[in-house]
């Protein structure tokens, strides 16, 4: 899975490393533009991954979306819709 972060946020851990959370087991890899979540399996029902961000700048951004696809299938993708977001003072 790649979340794709607007261009005012910057994520506050920077490390990449493999995480346990409501009994899924992920590594988390941050990069420049996204985070990256790797899972070995991914039983069916609804996740919420969530990590901390900083706004470094106000203005009006595009946020990206967000795109699982499976490995071995590639066929098999969905993605997130893109939403503004509104950073004010």
């Amino acid at each position: 899975m790649k979340d794709m972060r607007a261009a005012s946020f910057e994520p506050t851990n920077v490390i990449s490393r493999y995480k346990w959370q409501d009994g899924l087991g992920y590594y988390e890899s941050t990069r420049d533009a996204a985070t990256n979540f790797f899972f070995d399996s991914l039983p069916k029902g609804t996740y919420v991954f969530e990590y901390p961000l900083r706004v470094t700048h106000k203005g009006n951004y595009s946020n990206g979306i967000t795109t699982i696809q499976s490995m071995y299938a590639p066929e098999f993708t969905s993605h997130s819709e893109g939403v503004r977001v509104k950073i004010g003072e």
